[in-house]
């Protein structure tokens, strides 16, 4: 295992190591915030836990949990999560020369087929490195949000007013840093500012995590301007 760890690492450039190790900085302060909202709300310090190991998506703990909190019904955020987590189905598709290989190799790279390591595959240049940074990012986000989430549900009891705290930006702020990139094309632009648009004002009128989805109307907007929309990923991704 250690071996593989060095040959993963060796593959990538400095600076995307150095990244990898920023985002994970960065959602292991949201996982401490996750875990400490969900236990001092009232959950036994195991439900953050083990959703955190068995589900492993940010967003869709966070609105499950809301969802409980909030007084619904765990089949209300059983449906929250699965709804935010739709959009993995189109991340399978752009990484799946990734998750090649044995059964329980895509099996395992499924479940740690998350935003921030499917962005950093994307930005690789050819297989071999978007399989290296795809790996390091899912298994080194993995360790460190569930550390987190452990540190945080143990110290939930002590922290009455997590609001206060205000963790909960850095979730949203790391995701921005990564689309960032992608953003130098005008018709990139032109669809995220779109779909942009499109979640905020359905927010008021839509469940939650469906907005989200709803934005993903921009890309279809921007084909019919004229053609798929362009961005920073490599050729060989787009199948």
């Amino acid at each position: 295992m250690r071996s593989l760890s060095r040959t993963l690492s060796r593959t990538l450039d400095r600076d995307t190591r150095r990244d990898i190790a920023l985002v994970c900085l960065a959602d292991a302060i949201v996982g401490a915030s996750f875990g400490a909202i969900a236990v001092s709300g009232g959950l036994p310090a195991w439900v953050p836990i083990a959703m955190s190991v068995l589900v492993f998506a940010g967003g869709a703990q966070f609105a499950a949990v809301g969802v409980v909190l909030a007084g619904g019904s765990p089949l209300a955020a059983v449906a929250a999560g699965l709804v935010l987590n739709a959009r993995h189905l189109p991340f399978g598709f752009a990484v799946a020369d990734v998750l090649d290989g044995r059964w329980w190799s895509r099996l395992l790279g499924s479940h740690l087929m998350i935003d921030e390591a499917v962005a950093f595959a994307l930005r690789q240049p050819d297989r071999r490195r978007r399989r290296a940074a795809f790996w390091t990012c899912g298994v080194a986000l993995f360790a460190a949000w569930n550390a987190a989430v452990v540190v945080g549900a143990l110290a939930g009891r002590a922290i009455h007013d997590t609001d206060a705290l205000g963790l909960d930006a850095a979730f949203p702020t790391v995701l921005l840093a990564l689309v960032l990139p992608a953003l130098g094309d005008r018709r990139t632009r032109y669809a995220a500012l779109l779909g942009a648009v499109l979640a905020v004002a359905a927010t008021p009128w839509l469940p939650a995590g469906l907005p989200v989805l709803l934005a993903l109307a921009g890309l279809l907007a921007t084909r019919r301007r004229g053609g798929p929309v362009t961005t920073n990923v490599p050729r060989e991704v787009h199948h």
